[in-house]
């Protein structure tokens, strides 16, 4: 689910909303309810005896989960980045500021 959503969301929020804290804010919004929703029908399938995702032992620490869900995290919010310059590269504005423009009279 996560990397469906990673696929398709990060790249035009960051192409198509024009305040940047809106469209990271959106990506970690839908990340989110994506990564309960998700972690969620996993423990319900764990409880159930599928031991496919999570070990057996339920005291012991998922760090691959964990890690792999982070790097999705991480990839989407750069995604998200690169939205935001390819649109300022398309559109032919700067991110910066222009300096030079008080020596124009």
């Amino acid at each position: 689910m996560e990397l469906a959503i990673l696929l398709v969301l990060p790249l035009p929020l960051g192409y198509f909303v024009r305040d940047r804290l809106a469209a990271y804010l959106a990506y970690v919004a839908v990340h989110s309810y994506v990564f309960t929703f998700q972690t969620m029908t996993l423990t319900k399938a764990w409880v159930g005896g599928d031991h496919s995702a999570f070990a057996k032992d339920p005291d012991a620490v998922e760090w691959a989960y964990g890690a792999v869900n982070l790097a999705f995290y991480a990839v989407g919010l750069t995604l998200v980045a690169a939205g935001r310059r390819l649109r300022a590269r398309r559109t032919g504005r700067a991110a910066g500021v222009d300096l030079a423009a008080g020596d124009r009279a």
